[in-house]
């Protein structure tokens, strides 16, 4: 057996070993592409972490950003282990069904774009609680703010964390839970190694590498893929039809989000989270100050979107094509969650058992695994951050912090949030991270966009009103989850084997996020606060003309 089949084969009996002599040449290839991806990460980290020199820098980098790197790094930041992994193996195993997911994290970007990318930039500093803590109380909506961005962050950390183990065991053969949770802490090391040494410049930068890295590997795959089928996209969705077992239903609506009642309602809580979700994502909005002006951040949005779009327009290509040339019965044998879809696409289209095939498999899982580690750096200084600049700073300190006790407790917020991701990620290492990102997307919905979105454009908003909303969204989408079948009564669960589960659907958006603006209007007109009718003035003007802008 040659390597490469036998990395496929061992990927597909679970407990069984690699066997290190069969693997010997390419574990050593994938081996160095994983080392190289980590240390050029590493290089630009220190480099830029030398030229991190005050508060700007380390949270906003200097606000030195182009448009277009911005995007490209909106771009890195945003097409992550859920987008390469989850959605791939969704579409492969759900065929049309599993497509929503792109549809719903594109169309989100609209939102993004038209009511808050421009408004945020010229109201805030550093940080979303700069713009909701503007014109009212401080302390209590700065805590209510940090709290959610933690929360939000740690959730969509969840997700990159289980991709990791995932992808790296499916290379390295690792089948044990310990190995698979030391893969998982590996990454929550390199994590807090990026954000505390490079802050918002380095992680730019990486993001910036990284979503060069994957639009070139997706081209690849996607090129190669429709190569196989002589650029007839309607041979490869037939093929993948037919090797799905589904016949015609895979390529049309229902055959996950149809079946009852419930799935239905399933679906449309999906597609409101994932659409309402992006312009209430913390490690998204705090890419809006890197930029020198709002014109740029409006303009770094149009450029992740022609990005973005182009990438999700693959993903299509990625997830029937592994339906047609892997099939459903290999990845769900390598992944029950379908997360090993796309890099067993790329051992595939490069011919199973050849050298080729192998040298493609450990490119894009090395893309990959470069996907998850600029994230997960970008979630943490989101969430990081947000600690230290509004909890710590303002709340805490009271405003009497220095920038350099406020960066150096951003590094050990940094540290904190990287141990309790890596514990939380051990125990989601099997779920698919496309379902574990929609959760973090109705967490943000439900907590940060109706509160933004209030601050903005409602005159009467008052700090009641911004609590109840940012509270109650927040426990609300939370609790929802915690007993919701994804943590529990189903073979999928994070806890497959207990069931204390009473809310049938799998993401709470349909509840939460109508919860989050319903609480928001019902406390500001139960509050006998009188909004700063003169404050809202001012922030009006500064966010639709940048007067006074940061």
């Amino acid at each position: 057996m040659s390597p490469a089949t036998t990395l496929a084969a061992g990927a597909r009996l679970a407990g069984t070993p690699l066997a290190a002599e069969d693997v010997s040449d390419h574990r050593a290839l994938i081996i160095s592409l994983f080392v190289v991806i980590v240390l050029v990460t590493l290089g630009i980290t220190v480099w830029a972490g030398r030229q991190t020199r005050n508060a700007v820098d380390f949270y906003a980098g200097g606000r030195q950003f182009t448009a277009f790197q911005n995007g490209l790094a909106v771009s890195g930041d945003y097409m992550s282990a859920a987008s390469f992994l989850g959605i791939a193996g969704a579409i492969a195993l759900a065929g049309y069904d599993g497509f929503l997911y792109s549809i719903g994290f594109l169309v989100a970007w609209l939102v993004a774009l038209l009511l808050v990318a421009e408004p945020l930039r010229n109201s805030g500093r550093f940080t979303m609680g700069d713009v909701l803590a503007y014109r009212m109380r401080q302390r209590p909506v700065r805590t209510a703010a940090g709290v959610s961005t933690i929360v939000v962050s740690i959730f969509y950390l969840l997700a990159q964390m289980a991709g990791a183990g995932v992808l790296v065991s499916l290379l390295l053969g690792i089948t044990s839970d310990g190995g698979k949770i030391g893969i998982v802490a590996l990454v929550g090391l390199l994590m807090v190694v990026y954000v505390t040494i490079g802050g918002m410049k380095g992680t730019t930068w990486v993001q910036m590498v990284k979503a060069v890295l994957l639009i070139g590997g997706t081209v690849l795959i996607t090129f190669l893929v429709l190569l196989k089928f002589d650029f007839n996209i309607s041979d490869l969705l037939g093929k993948a039809a037919d090797n799905s077992g589904k016949g015609s239903a895979f390529l049309e609506p229902g055959l996950k989000y149809g079946l009852t009642a419930t799935s239905k309602l399933d679906f449309i809580s999906l597609g409101i989270a994932l659409v309402l979700g992006t312009a209430g994502l913390p490690h998204i909005l705090i890419r809006f100050y890197t930029v020198p002006t709002a014109k740029a951040a409006r303009k770094s949005v149009n450029w992740a979107i022609g990005i973005i779009g182009l990438f999700y327009l693959m993903t299509i290509v990625l997830g029937f094509g592994a339906a047609a040339l892997v099939g459903p019965k290999e990845i769900v044998a390598s992944n029950p969650a379908g997360n090993t879809a796309a890099p067993l696409l790329a051992l595939h289209v490069g011919g199973t058992g050849s050298t080729w095939g192998a040298i493609l498999l450990a490119v894009i899982s090395a893309v990959a695994f470069a996907t998850i580690l600029a994230v997960v750096a970008g979630l943490t200084l989101a969430s990081s951050s947000s600690f230290a600049h509004d909890i710590y700073a303002n709340v805490v300190k009271k405003g009497r912090a220095t920038e350099k006790q406020e960066v150096a407790a951003a590094r050990w917020a940094t540290v904190a949030i990287g141990i309790v991701s890596i514990a939380l990620g051990a125990l989601s290492r099997d779920l698919n991270v496309a379902g574990l990102v929609a959760l973090a997307f109705a967490v943000a919905a439900s907590a940060n966009l109706p509160t933004i979105l209030y601050s903005l454009f409602w005159k009467r908003f008052t700090t009641q009103g911004a609590l109840w909303s940012i509270y109650g969204g927040l426990v609300t989408a939370v609790v929802l989850v915690l007993f919701s079948p994804v943590v529990s009564g189903k073979a999928t669960s994070m806890f497959p084997d207990a069931d204390f589960h009473w809310f049938p659907l799998e993401n709470p958006g349909l509840i939460s996020i109508p919860v989050g603006f319903l609480l928001g209007w019902l406390a500001t007109l139960l509050s006998k606060e009188e909004p700063d009718a003169a404050k809202y003035a001012e922030l009006e003007v500064r966010s639709l003309t940048g007067t006074g802008a940061h």
